[in-house]
């Protein structure tokens, strides 16, 4: 395979500056938000699954491999990175399948995280997680198309107790493995991410926003975060209105939480001109 233009422009995002990249969770939401300027959108795990009546981690490869089709076919001209757990696999040579399966939905980037989803053993011991992500870099290799490798450590998601030193260890780790940009989702302070940023060596870095923690776009880009992502909270904000609304018609029998609904303004009027460009 060649390289493709949205490959090259996902990589030229990250040379400098600090670009947003949200996350949509279908054709609508991903529409939406290119219509918003955005130059690159993300999968969410969480976001599809919920789509889907499953949890978050309970979908399976087939079906989100799917999902991710869906997303680059509904989006054609934008770079899409795929959040793509832990490669649904645990060995690496599984791993590097799934990545050359991952790649053939025509993504221009995807993110191989080190949690296991067991409850006994959250992360990955250190060794092999650094062999997987070599595996996934060979894979990548070996389709020739560029893709954007980012290798995420799970330490503050999974609990760790030192999760900001383990997450230091393990990023200058995936660094050296290959990975293109290395992703610790968790950090909240300014200094918390610079130390992730230091970590990675020069190799464009991964910050997740995904609450009002008090940090702007301007402070994540002072701490020298290339790329923003804010995986599942643009779901989880559209669900949060949802539930309340039905909580009130169920407790209390009131109409209250559609208080701040419009007449489908502007969503009818976006996508009746957003279907006519595309048409």
């Amino acid at each position: 395979m060649a390289q493709s233009p949205q490959v090259d422009a996902f990589r030229k995002l990250h040379e400098s500056g600090c670009f947003v990249m949200p996350n949509p969770w279908d054709e609508g939401s991903a529409r939406w938000l290119r219509g918003q300027g955005f130059k690159a959108l993300a999968s969410t795990s969480a976001g599809f699954a919920f789509t889907q009546g499953r949890a978050d981690q309970d979908v399976p490869r087939d079906m989100m491999l799917a999902h991710l089709a869906e997303l680059v076919k509904a989006v054609p001209d934008l770079p899409i990175n795929a959040d793509f757990e832990n490669g649904y696999a645990d060995t690496p040579d599984g791993v590097a399948a799934n990545v050359k399966l991952c790649i053939a939905t025509g993504v221009a980037g995807l993110s191989i995280e080190d949690a296991t989803g067991r409850s006994d053993e959250p992360l990955y011991p250190f060794e092999f997680a650094v062999e997987r992500i070599k595996a996934a870099r060979r894979a990548v290799d070996e389709t020739g198309t560029g893709v954007v490798l980012t290798a995420r450590a799970e330490c503050f998601l999974t609990g760790h107790p030192d999760a900001l030193n383990e997450s230091v260890r393990r990023i200058k780790a995936y660094a050296e493995a290959g990975a293109d940009v290395l992703y610790a989702p968790g950090p909240k302070t300014v200094a918390d991410i610079g130390a992730i940023v230091a970590a990675a060596g020069g190799k464009p870095v991964n910050t997740l926003v995904y609450g009002d923690v008090g940090l702007s776009v301007a402070d994540v880009a002072a701490a020298g975060t290339r790329r923003i992502s804010i995986g599942a909270a643009l779901a989880r904000a559209a669900w949060a209105a949802f539930i309340e609304a039905t909580r009130l018609i169920k407790d209390e029998g009131s109409f209250k939480g559609f208080a701040g609904n419009g007449a489908s303004a502007p969503l009818n009027p976006f996508f009746h001109g957003d279907l006519k460009a595309r048409s």
